[in-house]
């Protein structure tokens, strides 16, 4: 059995471990919650899907009754509790195993109300009565088509950088495209046996629009016949090491060089196979091969881009097994689209194309609760990632024969939308730095959060000193999040584009997974203890000041406030080394002006002018930054006559407030400021909930509730603070209303990289259309 769930090597330079070892519980995750089950089994690969609740712990924080409070008492308590929230299972693995992962499951399954399982593909009627037998479930067939392309537009809307652009020979393969806020129409070119042409108008409206005979198995047969290679994978690998140019005859093959009149290049293909019929000359398999890939999908590329120019229709994805995510097939495809169109159309591939079949045949047994009514994550902690796709690579290696890939997608608590400000949604980019295409940022972010673990691991015990077995969670935590950056050091790609964000938000989930879902939150509990104390004398002091020098006093306490920030190793180790550093302290470590990004003067002209009819305030930590910083400034654009919204994260990630503190907070503040109290009761200080649980922030997927707000209150400036939020991400952002992005640079290899040195400002006010950019 042990042998069964071991992996074979993966002879490449991308390749980290010679031999993984999985054991089948960490396979087939939860499943003595699963519910409802589907399966698509096609000619050699099997992928199943099952849904299932999962209970973990949630920190909650609850205010205590502040008449009983005495000196010294914490401001709320804090509590692990238990929730349960849905998630789904995908797992790929080979025919062969279906048999010993069909016992598996029965023997954990526990869950009887289950009856039926949907099934789809190819495959499905020859291992029916297998299926039958073994899980005692009635198997129920759904349309392989309706499924692939339900599938297509789950993972489309929920899975950020689902969409690539391969490129063989750039400094990265993949180029992932942003996910459009609208999805519909586009073209799906399924190359299976055939090639099916479906055009996708909405979630229930597609239809087959054309296709050809010749596919993949026209590759497969014809390739059989010229190599006596009966393997698929092994074709593809021959093809990989071929020369087309030694059967193919070219332009310049015919008239000694291109032909300039038609636009012909001389290395352009003139007649596929068209030296074949030489006398006397023998032609090795590598060639036929190649030659015969080309032929096929010039074939296909030229038929996409016909009826993407029909339906005028600019989105083309392809899929099916023909793909399948063999760099030699999505580079020929590439190839093929690029030279018909004249680079107007991009071929598109998907990260999940493998699994489409069987989300859209499990959605179709799912539909009594509406899965698409909620929007859905991708869980990275429980999900494999995308493989390397290096030419150099044995396809069959690559396809990691003997072992099992998974996919885990969690639903969550708020559906997710667009913010309704940005000037344009489908071109909005929320990171800043793509580390897959950047060597040596990525090695040093690689390299930071690998430093910063052992810190990581210490709070997370910390956070829950009444539980014995938390030093060995959080053991187990390190291993993993270790694994995924080992991981994403030699396959950069596995998770789409590789960002700060993105290796932010693995380690959240990692952390999530082994139960410590708020391992900061002693410290800011304590730290927001602490600050409360200090925030009459701060507001009072500022209200000693000239106008003119409480709008700059208000900028620097927000700023300062900003250097509290426990996910900056320069700051978490000043803070834990002096532990008297405080809010006078970090204003002394700000950079003096003029700042490394400085619109302070455009921004306090503004001010001289009419009030703002409402500001959307991203908050960014706790304690002094929220207290000191950000409620000042916020108390400010309140006299003004500005309403002031204060979004911040739904669940937590490194210090940042979350909207049950800022809750209390405000109610606390309240209590001792008749501004804030009177802004709260008549409504024009609303607290609401981002959608997000990251230090980092993106604007195209944010709590629904969050948007409307923006809508109704016709929100006319938007604040963003914090380096997470507006450097990591949004710096380019571009609004279509007044914003500013406020940050201090609190690590010295960004802010070398800059142009700054360590606590410079970044400062920025902008007015669309116009821009204040310094490059990255």
């Amino acid at each position: 059995m042990t042998e069964l769930w071991s992996s074979g090597s993966l002879d490449s330079s991308h390749s980290m471990d010679k031999s993984i070892t999985l054991p089948p519980d960490e396979i087939f995750r939860n499943l003595e919650n699963a519910k409802r089950f589907a399966i698509d089994i096609g000619g050699s690969l099997t992928k199943l899907a099952y849904y299932s609740t999962v209970q973990h712990k949630v920190a909650k924080v609850r205010s205590f009754d502040h008449t009983a409070k005495t000196e010294g008492d914490p401001l709320y308590e804090i509590s692990m509790q238990e929730e349960v929230s849905a998630r789904l299972h995908f797992i790929k693995f080979e025919n062969a195993y279906i048999e010993t992962c069909l016992d598996f499951i029965k023997d954990h399954l526990v869950n009887t109300d289950t009856k039926v399982i949907k099934a789809t593909g190819g495959g499905a009627h020859k291992f029916k009565d297998l299926i039958e037998k073994k899980l005692k479930l009635r198997v129920d067939k759904e349309d392989e088509m309706t499924c692939l392309i339900k599938g297509c537009n789950f993972v489309l809307r929920n899975i950020t950088h689902e969409a690539f652009v391969y490129a063989k020979h750039a400094d990265s393969e993949f180029r992932f495209q942003n996910t459009h806020p609208d999805i519909f129409p586009y073209l799906l070119i399924n190359i299976g046996s055939g090639v099916s042409i479906f055009k996708v108008e909405s979630e229930d409206t597609f239809e087959r629009v054309g296709g050809s005979s010749i596919g993949g198995g026209t590759f497969w047969g014809l390739g059989a016949l010229l190599t006596k290679t009966k393997k698929f994978d092994e074709l593809l690998q021959l093809a990989s090491k071929g020369q087309h140019t030694n059967v193919d005859m070219l332009v310049k093959d015919i008239y000694g060089g291109s032909y300039g009149s038609l636009g012909l290049t001389g290395d352009l293909i003139a007649s596929s196979f068209g030296k074949s019929a030489t006398p006397d000359k023998e032609f090795s398999k590598e060639d036929m091969a190649k030659s015969l890939l080309h032929m096929i999908s010039n074939d296909i590329g030229q038929l996409a881009c016909l009826y993407a120019r029909l339906h005028n229709l600019t989105r083309v994805y392809f899929g099916g097994f023909f793909i399948r995510g063999h760099p030699v097939t999505m580079h020929t495809i590439t190839y093929s689209i690029n030279f018909f169109t004249k680079g107007e159309v991009q071929a598109l591939f998907l990260r999940h194309e493998g699994y489409l079949g069987t989300i859209g045949a499990f959605l179709k047994g799912a539909e009594e609760d509406n899965p698409n009514q909620y929007s859905w994550g991708e869980n990275y902690a429980g999900s494999s990632g995308l493989m390397s796709t290096s030419p150099d690579l044995n396809p069959m290696q690559r396809a990691r024969s003997g072992t099992f890939d998974m996919l885990e997608m969690d639903r969550l608590e708020r559906q997710l939308v667009n913010l309704p400000l940005l000037q344009d949604p489908s071109s909005y980019i929320p990171d800043t730095v793509d580390l897959s295409e950047d060597a040596l940022a990525r090695e040093y972010w690689l390299y930071c959060f690998e430093e910063a673990l052992d810190g990581v691991v210490k709070r997370a015990v910390a956070s829950q000193p009444d539980l014995p077995e938390a030093a060995e969670r959080a053991e187990k935590f390190r291993h993993k999040y270790q694994h995924k950056l080992q991981t994403l050091r030699h396959q950069p790609f596995a998770y789409g584009s590789l960002t700060v964000r993105s290796l932010l938000d693995t380690r959240e989930h990692c952390l999530n997974e082994f139960n410590f879902p708020d391992p900061y939150s002693k410290i800011k509990q304590g730290e927001n203890d602490m600050a409360l104390k200090y925030f009459q004398k701060a507001v009072k002091s500022l209200g000693e000041l000239s106008w003119e020098q409480r709008q700059f006093a208000l900028v620097r306490g927000l700023l300062a406030g900003n250097v509290f920030d426990w996910g900056a190793k320069a700051v978490s180790d000043v803070l834990e080394s002096d532990p008297e550093f405080g809010f006078e302290h970090a204003k002394l470590q700000l950079e003096e002006r003029p700042w490394l990004v400085d619109a302070y003067d455009q921004w306090l002209e503004r001010l001289k002018g009419p009030p703002h009819k409402c500001a959307l305030f991203f908050v960014d930590n706790s304690g002094i930054d929220i207290i000191l910083g950000v409620f000042p400034f916020v108390r400010e654009l309140l006299c003004r006559g500005t309403e002031v919204v204060l979004a911040s994260n739904s669940s937590p990630a490194l210090n940042d407030v979350t909207n049950s503190e800022l809750q209390i907070l405000t109610e606390r503040i309240a209590a001792m400021d008749l501004v804030i109290q009177s802004a709260v009761k008549e409504d024009r200080l609303t607290l609401v909930q981002s959608g997000s649980s990251s230090p980092c922030l993106d604007l195209s997927r944010l709590d629904k509730v969050l948007a409307g707000v923006v809508r109704e209150r016709h929100v006319d400036l938007v604040i963003i603070e914090g380096m997470g939020r507006a450097i990591h991400t949004n710096y380019y952002a571009i609004l279509s209303c007044e914003s500013l992005k406020m940050a201090v640079i609190k690590n010295s290899w960004l802010a070398d990289r800059l142009g700054g040195k360590l606590f410079s400002v970044v400062f920025k006010y902008e007015v669309p259309p116009a821009e204040y950019n310094i490059a990255l």
